[in-house]
C-alpha cells in the first residue's frame, strides 16, 4: 500500500499537468483566432 499510493499520486499529477497544457494551447488558439477575427473586421470598415 505504501508503494501504491505515491505511484497512483504522481498518475494524477502527471495526467492533470496534461489536462492544463492542453488547456493552456486551446485557449491560446483561440485568442489567436478572435485577434485574426478582430484585425479582418477593422479592415472591411
Amino acid at each position: 500500500m505504501k508503494t501504491l499510493f505515491p505511484a497512483l499520486l504522481l498518475m494524477m499529477t502527471l495526467s492533470a499537468c496534461e489536462t492544463v497544457e492542453g488547456l493552456g494551447r486551446d485557449v491560446k488558439t483561440t485568442g489567436e483566432v478572435i485577434t485574426q477575427e478582430s484585425k479582418e473586421a477593422q479592415k472591411g470598415m
